[in-house]
This record gives structure tokens, sequence and C-alpha cells, in this order.
């Protein structure tokens, strides 16, 4: 009886401790640099190493978690949850690798506010990961709003980088956003690597006052393309591979990232038609990309 009563103080302790899920965004400058990927694999990493995960896949369609995962059955029921009909626990598809996926097309995400979404983040996740798709003006949906990080996935290349700078820029410019994660995805090189992101934090700095963190990168793989055609993660078809490896290492390293409050929370600011206008000399260079 002692061991009962124990059991239950101890998990109210927890629960009152609880601070809510850490949310983080993940998106990409242009189709085709992996971000979807990342946000799965990372997923399943963050599940391997005991944490309840939250998958919210804004990009439904063929680049959908859902079908990366081979057809997940019915991708959790998102707008039962917004009617507050389901507990977003229940509400959520459950993958085999511990970690649950809830699909939020656009249309189901249209009319709701920042407050309402807050329902999907009163569940039992540690960890929600939002597959953020941008919109027409390459902005974030209300939802994705909720972030207390947004991830920018990119690739190494000159034409990649400069992708990422102009979606930092529109971001900035429409959110007031004053700080990204960037994470460096499929690279051959470490020092490559780290060369473009110091040349793109510096830029980011310059010209748009807006620091950059640097999320690391992953290896370039080839059993990376070999569990997509499995309908695999790599963390756990490849589990020795270098992007599994590195995938977990940053699975391990964002529960330490520092708590900022979400953007939804943060006073919206709009910049001047002038400014969202600017000339391109500031673009970054690609000389280290």
């Amino acid at each position: 009886m002692d061991k009962v009563v124990s059991d239950q103080a101890e998990g109210l302790r927890r629960m009152l401790a609880r601070k809510g899920a850490r949310v983080i965004a993940v998106t990409g400058a242009a189709v085709g640099v992996g971000s979807t990927t990342v946000a799965v694999n990372l997923a399943a990493a963050l599940a391997q190493q005991g944490k309840d995960v939250l998958v919210i896949d804004e990009c439904v369609g063929e680049r959908s978690v859902s079908v990366m995962l081979g057809g997940l059955r019915g991708a959790g029921n998102f707008a039962a949850a917004m009617r507050g009909e389901i507990p977003v626990d229940f509400a959520a598809a459950r993958h085999a690798l511990g970690f649950s996926v809830l699909a939020a097309s656009r249309n189901n995400r249209e009319g709701h506010t920042a407050a309402d979404f807050s329902v999907l983040l009163g569940g039992s996740a540690d960890i929600v990961l939002i597959d953020a798709q941008l919109d027409e003006q390459s902005h974030l949906s209300e939802l994705a709003k909720q972030a207390h990080d947004v991830m920018i996935v990119t690739r190494v290349s000159a034409q990649a980088i400069t992708e990422a700078y102009a979606c930092m820029k529109r971001l900035h410019y429409a959110h007031a956003l004053a700080q990204f994660r960037v994470l460096a995805n499929h690279v051959q090189s470490v020092h490559d690597a780290q060369a473009a992101f110091a040349n793109l934090a510096g830029v980011a700095s310059r010209y748009l006052s807006v620091a950059l963190e640097d999320a690391g990168c992953i290896a370039a793989d080839v059993r990376m393309a070999r569990a997509l055609e499995l309908s695999r993660c790599v963390v756990d078809a490849f589990p020795s591979t270098p992007a599994a490896r590195d995938l977990r290492h940053l699975a391990a390293e964002l529960q330490y990232w520092p708590m900022r409050p979400a953007m939804s929370s943060q006073t919206p600011w709009r910049a001047p038609a002038t400014v969202t206008a600017a000339h391109h000399a500031d673009q970054p260079s690609a000389q280290h990309a």
C-alpha cells in the first residue's frame, strides 16, 4: 500500500513540475532539402532516448510524414482533437517506433487561432515536432507559430545557402523572428558545413540583426535513401551509419536547448514595404558554400 501511495505521489509531483512540451518547427527553404526526413528520424531518435514525441504533419501529400512511413493508418484525427472531442494523445496515430503522428492539413488548420492550437500541446508529449509547411508567401502557419524554435534545414551548396537566407529573411519580416536554428543536411564535409554556417550567420547578423544557432549537420549517407525506399527510419533500420549517429546526437543535444518564448506569445511586427523589398546586396557569399 505504501508503495502505491508513493508511486501516486511521485506521479503527481512529476505532473505538477511539468512545464509543457518543447515545440520545434522544422522546415526547409526549398523542396528536396530533407526537412521531413529529418523530422521523422529525429522523432524516432528521441523516442529511442525515452522521450514522448508528437509529430504534427502539415505537409500533407506525397511528401507527408505518413506517406514517408508507408501510409501510417489514419495519421490521427486532427479535426476531432481541435473540437475537443478526443484528447490529443488518443487522436494521434501511434507509430511502432514509439512516437505519434497527427496530420494537420491546411484546410483543417484554417479558421483556428493561436489559442485554439494550445489544445495540441496539452498532451503527454515531451517534444512536439512540427513538419512546417510554408505558405505562398513563405510564412509559417498559426500552428507552427506555437514553436519555441524554428529549425531551417538546408544543404551545403551556393544555391541552398542563398535560399536558406532568403527564407529566414521572409520569416524574420513576417513574424519578427530574431533567432533560427540551422541544420545542414546531406553533408559531405563537416568543415564545409561549419564554414557555410559561419558565412550565413555573419550575413544574417549584419543585415537582419538575426542570430543563428548551429544545430549541427547530418552526413550524406546512401542508407538514408535506402531507408526511405523501405518506408523506414534510418536510425532504426541502419543504426550504425553516419547519418543515424548524427541524428541521435542532434536528438540528445536539442533536449538542452534554452527554452525560448513561443512566437505566438510575442508582439508581431511588420517591416515597411521599402524594407521587405530590400536590395540583394545582402545575399550571403557562396565562397564557403
